[in-house]
């Protein structure tokens, strides 16, 4: 019988559940398709850095969590990820750029993501429609691939049909972006072909390690991945892999960034991360061990069957008019309910830059003695929002909402971003509520 490592690297669908898997295995060999590009990702990057002094990536998911953790890692102060449908977000941001001076990288693979396309049409309108201040990322085909070769666009780079959001770290969605941050690409990914030659390896893989330590601790009933804290924020990038990938049939594993691994259902997540050039060694070894974590669980790591069903609500909410955020339920009796196994998951949405007004909320939860987790909306749905729905129903979901302000409008669209990231709040509360999820819905101001 041949081992999990040759049967992935020999694209063997039935290693999971036989349901196509086979056809989401291009990140395995990405690196070496992306290193011939090197010289057109620096000739392009050279003159974007001449002409313009500031880079904002549009983005969501598997488009925006690499490039903010490659920000971070790197202390990329001239780059920045707009991955929140908050107003007063939108407007801090814009407020701090010199239009005239600024490149916008539109990325989203499927090229319809409503948030992205609603940042990039409020952008183009604001910088009077210049191609030229404008590039994107995007799978062949797509609506926004079209839409910038009719707008004439700087670039237009192609994503691979066969490489998932989540696993797209080490393509283009997110090369590109670090040669924007002047990232040496060369070195960068020579580390990473140095993990992916050790990821063939029968014995003393790396990720085939760390995947069934995954796998077995899951199976001992210890299925929350407490990641080491880094300052380059790598839990972002890991718990989307980790949540949307295993989070279904009532199964999954629980990402609990920073979250001490002490207690009988939590195992530790260790991050290797010295120097930020090993970052894409670390993406890769993460990505083997999901994909032998999914093997143990007996579930596709590479489909994310519950993500659709908040975007369904949102559109729902949207086209009904103004959502209904009113709070909602007890806090207090959904902590009581805690027990033994149980995570409490914070979703809060809420201008990103009043975060640290949820420290109290955290701390009341951890109260109950279960693992908390956190995540910023509509961020959060295109990340662990899958878990929350697909996988184990041991989540006490608690919805932070806060006063959105003054609407800002999205061009060519009968809805705001307020009222969208309103409706994108209602949206996954329903969502959750139809698959009998335990929830409730409070204000930020009255934490």
């Amino acid at each position: 019988m041949k081992s999990i490592v040759d049967r992935i690297w020999s694209y063997d669908a039935s290693l999971w559940t036989d349901s196509g898997e086979d056809r989401w295995l291009g990140w395995l060999d990405v690196v070496g398709r992306v290193r011939p590009r090197i010289p057109e990702l620096n000739a392009f990057a050279e003159a974007a850095i001449e002409q313009f002094d500031q880079f904002v990536l549009l983005g969501m998911g598997g488009s925006s969590l690499a490039p903010e953790v490659l920000r971070r890692a790197f202390a990329a102060d001239s780059f920045h990820v707009l991955d929140t449908t908050h107003p007063a977000a939108i407007r801090r941001l814009e407020s701090g750029l010199d239009l005239e001076r600024t490149l916008f990288l539109a990325s989203s693979k499927s090229g319809s993501t409503i948030e992205t396309r609603s940042h990039l049409e409020y952008f183009w309108e604001r910088t009077g429609g210049r191609g030229a201040q404008f590039a994107a990322i995007t799978d062949p085909g797509s609506e926004l691939e079209r839409l910038a070769q009719e707008r004439g666009f700087r670039a237009t780079f192609p994503g691979e049909p066969e490489i998932g959001g989540r696993y797209s770290a080490l393509s283009l969605f997110g090369i590109v972006p670090a040669s924007l941050m002047g990232v040496a690409l060369e070195p960068f990914l020579e580390r990473a072909a140095e993990m992916m030659e050790a990821l063939l390896l029968a014995d003393g893989n790396p990720g085939l390690e760390l995947g069934l330590q995954l796998g077995d601790a899951w199976q001992s009933g210890r299925n929350k991945v407490c990641l080491d804290s880094h300052p380059s924020g790598f839990g972002l990038w890991a718990e989307q892999l980790l949540a949307e990938s295993t989070g279904k049939q009532g199964k999954g594993l629980i990402p609990a960034p920073g979250e001490p691994a002490d207690g009988p259902d939590r195992q530790r997540g260790e991050v290797r991360l010295p120097d930020p050039y090993e970052l894409g060694q670390e993406w890769l070894r993460w990505e083997f061990a999901t994909a032998v974590a999914g093997h143990v669980l007996e579930i596709n790591p590479f489909d994310q069957p519950d993500v659709q069903a908040a975007k369904d609500k949102t559109n729902d909410v949207l086209a009904a008019g103004e959502p209904d955020i009113a709070p909602r339920g007890s806090l207090d009796e959904l902590l009581a309910q805690a027990s033994e196994g149980d995570y409490v998951c914070i979703q809060a949405f809420i201008d990103p830059s009043r975060e640290g007004e949820l420290a109290p909320l955290a701390a009341r939860a951890h109260e109950t003695g279960c693992v908390v987790t956190s995540g910023l909306g509509p961020r959060y749905l295109h990340s662990t929002g899958q878990l929350h729905k697909g996988g184990p129903n041991t989540g006490l979901f608690i919805q932070v909402v806060d006063d959105t302000g003054e609407e800002l409008a999205i061009p060519g669209r009968d809805f705001g971003f307020g009222r969208l990231i309103r409706s994108q709040a209602a949206g996954d509360l329903a969502a959750l509520e139809e698959r009998g999820r335990r929830v409730v819905r409070i204000q930020l101001e009255d934490i």
